[in-house]
């Protein structure tokens, strides 16, 4: 090869490193998009707009938040696995969309393949809550009023294969229980039904709960955790009144398509947990009931195929389908 024509290829393949260089570097250079796959007003649509606001001043670009509820939360997940992989669409994936409802059911999305976890946001206890006019304060007395009465309970969930489903549905099987279940597109609606008195009984995130608890509108009859709640230190946990095998733990993360470029989730992940080290945002996050946790991608994305294993078993154990 002559010098010459050496020296043009090695100025070309220069200028095509800094050009890519320059395009990483510069992400992002437009808004990005948040999906959540609940409707508005429920835990997902709030801790996303806290952890939206937080990594748009971190990445020095506006971040949109969109709520895309329906088919308890597949199409915002299948519509998120097929978007651009360019770091520009994300979403808030959560128990139900990545563990629970795989589990559930055939989906047309894979929850490890099709995506690129960015990392963790944190986790919140499930509490049981009645509506006030159930004459029950505690656990005991509210499964004696249901065997006395059968009929007269439903649950509300957030859709099937949802959180609020499957710690309603392992309640039922390790007290013997009966209930009705009625599943909306979302924690809002199901939360506004059952302080309506349409349905008796959710089981909603505490971040979802805290509020309307604090407020009168809902009762707490226990955690369905392993510990009871720094938030409502005085509520016991469903194990302590004698109920075992009702642990749900609801936990989220942001999630982007697969084959997003490694760069970019590496930029988002620092920019997620530089956002999760705030003292402002993790006392919002504290304070509805979350807690904080950091993860790598790589973390993350062995996290999610144990949840998928443990969240299969339980399916199984509990007969439960998507009907």
């Amino acid at each position: 090869m002559h010098l010459r024509q050496s020296t043009l290829l090695c100025a070309l393949a220069t200028s095509a490193l800094l050009t890519c260089g320059s395009a990483l570097a510069a992400y992002p250079e437009k808004a990005i998009t948040i999906i959540v796959p609940t409707a508005p007003g429920g835990a997902n649509d709030a801790m996303t707009r806290v952890i939206g606001q937080a990594i748009s001043v971190s990445l020095k670009q506006s971040v949109i938040v969109e709520n895309k509820a329906g088919a308890n939360g597949s199409i915002a997940t299948e519509f998120v696995a097929r978007a651009k992989p360019d770091g520009y669409t994300l979403m808030l994936g959560y128990i139900a969309t990545h563990a629970m409802n795989p589990a559930l059911q055939k989906l047309r999305y894979d929850p490890v393949k099709d995506f690129e976890p960015v990392g963790m946001v944190g986790s919140s206890a499930t509490l049981m809550v009645i509506n006030t006019a159930v004459k029950a304060n505690n656990a005991k007395e509210l499964v004696a009023l249901m065997k006395a009465n059968p009929s007269q309970f439903s649950y509300a969930s957030a859709g099937n294969g949802t959180a609020p489903h499957f710690a309603a549905e392992m309640f039922k099987l390790s007290t013997g229980t009966n209930m009705l279940h009625v599943p909306y597109k979302g924690s809002a609606p199901a939360v506004t039904d059952t302080i309506g008195g349409q349905t008796q009984v959710m089981f909603p995130s505490l971040f979802t709960a805290t509020n309307y608890v604090k407020g009168g509108k809902l009762r707490p009859i226990g955690v369905a955790g392993s510990k009871r709640s720094s938030t409502m230190p005085d509520v016991p946990t469903l194990k302590e009144q004698g109920i075992d095998n009702v642990d749900v733990s609801q936990w989220y993360g942001i999630f982007a398509p697969a084959k997003t470029p490694k760069d970019v989730i590496a930029q988002l992940n620092k920019a997620l947990n530089a956002a999760l080290a705030d003292p402002a945002v993790v006392k919002k996050l504290e304070d509805s009931g979350a807690e904080v946790e950091i993860m790598s991608p790589e973390q993350m994305r062995t996290y999610i195929a144990q949840e998928q294993v443990k969240w299969k078993k339980v399916v199984q154990a509990a007969k439960l389908t998507a009907d």
